[in-house]
């Protein structure tokens, strides 16, 4: 059974009776007994898109996923790379110097209760900047601590891709590498 969908199931309990009718359409052959079995292992999830609606309090269920990193920044002098573990080679297979990634990461030095709880800041920590919602700044400081950088490659070494420049510390881990490709990732005019 699907590892998010089982998750869902028990995140909402009996808290909105009719999202389960909704969960039992979109998940067909999951019993209300396999939903809330404790004693299944966990499975990797698959993609999904599940909507849940808010409650009549307007508060969305919360929902926890598991993300795994892929691999680490390492800094050392002027060089920049990203270590994948070595299973993830094979899907740097097309990846070549001077193509621009989007590298997604996450801010582990911050991830800490009372920063995931700041939904307003200072941009740049700076008072004299007025305030501003986490939502409209690049802050270390907000609720799901994903950070994404567009790196330039400069080498592609077995599972190790020298970049340019990263925003990040040697040790943060990488969750997930996409290409940047202009015709999605710029603004339209």
């Amino acid at each position: 059974m699907n590892c998010v969908k089982r998750n869902i199931f028990r995140t909402l309990g009996c808290r909105i009776a009719f999202s389960v009718a909704i969960l039992m359409l979109l998940a067909p052959g999951i019993s209300a007994q396999d939903a809330n079995n404790e004693a299944d292992e966990p499975k990797p999830a698959e993609a999904s898109i599940v909507r849940i609606p808010a409650d009549d309090a307007g508060q969305t269920p919360e929902l926890e996923f598991v993300v795994r990193p892929i691999g680490y920044v390492m800094r050392e002098a002027e060089r920049t790379e990203i270590f994948l573990d070595k299973k993830y080679e094979p899907g740097l297979m097309g990846l070549e110097p001077n193509m621009y990634i989007m590298v997604f990461w996450w801010f582990d030095k911050n991830d800490t209760p009372e920063n995931r709880r700041v939904i307003q800041v200072h941009p740049r920590g700076d008072i004299a900047n007025p305030l501003r919602g986490v939502f409209a700044t690049r802050s270390p400081r907000r609720p799901n601590l994903l950070a994404l950088t567009c790196c330039k490659v400069t080498a592609v070494r077995g599972n190790v891709i020298e970049i340019d420049k990263i925003d990040a510390f040697s040790g943060t881990p990488v969750l997930d590498i996409k290409p940047y490709v202009g015709i999605f990732d710029s603004p339209k005019k």
